[in-house]
């Protein structure tokens, strides 16, 4: 007896005890088969498949086909070429039993999606329950600190505390806001700048020797003398 089955968008003609390469099943070593898509049995033929029929086999092992080379040039000016090389999953099977009749689709077997093939289905084990682990007693909250009140920020100097800066030649608007910031309000605090504070000031503001070119400690003298 003989029979034509269709898997994995391929035909083959079997007859039991034939080995086989199919494409690659959803099936290990040693899993039970069932080829359900029969195009022919003996005399009989299909439309398309054989109603009732079945082609049952051993997988055998899951295996790769020999390695294919996939090359490719184009002829151009900028010319580019691709290699490729490929091994297909294969299934090595043994056919054990062809069924004219009587294949059973639903019963022992469960079907492999949209492949006409089935698995002969183990029921998994159940997962031994887990015991609830006991609940830890909440602890008791830590009593909450009241918050310290904020102390008041220092106001600042008055605005008549501070002199006008601008007076200075070559000092304008934003460089007072520099000063201002690194806390130099008046003109006796330039005045009594240093050699390593007008270099440490001038590296600040990045100024470039303007201090001691504008001389802004004798004009800082001169007007904090009013």
């Amino acid at each position: 007896m003989f029979a034509v089955l269709k898997t994995g968008g391929k035909q083959y003609k079997v007859a039991s005890g034939d080995v086989l390469r199919v494409e690659k099943l959803a099936a290990s070593a040693g899993d039970k088969v069932q080829f359900n898509d029969i195009l022919l049995v003996n005399n009989t033929v299909g439309a398309p498949f054989v109603s009732g029929a079945g082609v049952q086999a051993e997988v055998i092992d899951q295996i790769k086909g020999p390695k294919t080379i996939n090359f490719v040039k184009r002829r151009r000016k900028h010319s580019s070429a691709r290699k490729k090389g490929h091994r297909q999953q294969l299934t090595l099977l043994r056919i054990t039993e062809i069924l004219e009749k009587g294949a059973d689709k639903s019963g022992v077997m469960a079907a492999v999606s949209g492949a006409g093939v089935a698995v002969a289905a183990v029921a998994p084990k159940k997962p031994a329950a887990k015991k609830a682990a006991p609940k830890k007693e909440a602890a008791p909250k830590a009593e909450t600190k009241k918050a310290a009140p904020k102390k008041a920020a220092p106001k600042k100097a008055a605005a008549s505390e501070a002199d006008n800066l601008t007076q200075i030649s070559g000092v304008g608007p934003v460089i007072v806001k520099k000063l201002n910031d690194l806390g130099v309000t008046t003109f006796a605090q330039i005045a009594a700048w240093t050699k390593d504070d007008i270099a440490a000031m001038d590296e600040k503001l990045n100024l470039k020797g303007r201090i001691e070119r504008d001389d802004w400690l004798k004009q800082a003298k001169k007007l904090a003398k009013g």
